[in-house]
């Protein structure tokens, strides 16, 4: 039971790398607010909203699976409190201080609507921090981070958000593209025209 363990804390915590790299390039891509590769807008939404959400599940599986772990040794206040666990301190420092952005992020996103989309939205800035120092929690700390596949996986990561950011600091970017102009159906002109009155 305890490899059982040992392997679903380290694979989730590498699907959970992947998922936040896909929110966080997609979050960019919204931004935009026109189409992004090659989806409308409204579907970029709603995969950066499910990929997020199934990253945290992934993030809180590689979580208590460490802390049940015999081999990790993971205390909770480990998981709580950044840069003082016994292993690795600084590498499972960033793991945490991960894990609090996030949290932040997904306690005000559930509270969007009573905190108003300044507050919700400052604090979801705090993605672009989470996603790096998740990055170097997964090459600094645990059994994978010597494999080639580990660096690969991160390389790759590291590789969309860097094109993604790229993007949006290029002069092709454009936050508020012209919108189209509405066609009507002449049978519904008339109806306009009176309601604007």
């Amino acid at each position: 039971m305890t490899d059982a363990l040992w392997y679903f804390a380290r694979g989730s915590g590498v699907v959970a790398l992947v998922l936040l790299t896909v929110v966080v390039v997609l979050g960019i891509g919204a931004r935009s607010g026109r189409p992004a590769f090659g989806l409308p807008r409204f579907a970029v939404s709603l995969v950066h909203r499910n990929a997020a959400l199934l990253a945290v599940v992934f993030l809180v599986g590689h979580v208590i699976g460490l802390l049940f772990d015999p081999y990790a040794q993971l205390r909770f206040f480990d998981v709580v409190v950044p840069f003082v666990g016994n292993y690795r301190p600084v590498w499972q420092g960033f793991g945490t201080l991960g894990l609090d952005l996030l949290a932040a992020i997904v306690i005000t996103s559930l509270l969007r609507h009573r905190l108003g989309v300044r507050a919700w939205r400052a604090v979801h800035w705090l993605a672009y921090l989470c996603w790096p120092v998740a990055l170097l929690h997964g090459l600094g700390n645990g059994a994978d981070r010597g494999t080639w596949w580990l660096w690969a996986t991160s390389l790759t990561c590291a590789a969309a958000v860097t094109a993604a950011i790229g993007w949006r600091l290029s002069a092709t970017f454009d936050r508020f593209p012209a919108r189209a102009e509405r066609r009507v159906a002449p049978r519904l002109r008339p109806h306009l025209e009176e309601a604007s009155r």
